[in-house]
């Protein structure tokens, strides 16, 4: 399940179903959106793999259009991340700064931290502690 909020434009807040895993359960791939007027941030939760990346590179285009100049993907419940996780963030970025809007990436597991340093995506991400 998606809950996207959307404060910044006086909105109702939206719902939308559907990201789902054969191993990861409901939750897999879920995201949460809340936003202020210094940054919109994004909690994604479960697995981010092959089988949730599509559901979430839609749902987060569709978040860019409600964002703020900063996006932040808060990834502290992320369970597990592969390279189809990673061409969403770099897919998104691409998308965002053309959009003139910043990506961040919020408390990531070490071993996602681990992921975007050997991948170099690092640095081209920017990561908050």
């Amino acid at each position: 399940m998606i809950t996207i909020d959307r404060p910044i434009i006086d909105r109702p807040s939206a719902t939308v179903d559907g990201m789902r895993t054969g191993k990861g359960g409901p939750r897999a791939g879920a995201v949460a959106a809340g936003s202020c007027a210094a940054a919109t941030t994004i909690r994604l939760t479960g697995e981010i793999d092959i089988f949730t990346s599509h559901a979430l590179r839609e749902r987060l285009l569709r978040v860019l259009c409600y964002s703020t100049n900063l996006l932040v993907l808060d990834l502290s419940e992320v369970s597990f991340y592969d390279a189809s996780g990673l061409a969403v963030l770099v897919g998104i970025q691409r998308r965002a700064r053309a959009m003139g809007i910043t990506l961040a990436l919020a408390a990531p597991r070490p071993y996602v931290s681990k992921l975007l340093r050997i991948t170099g995506l690092g640095r081209s991400l920017r990561v908050l502690a």
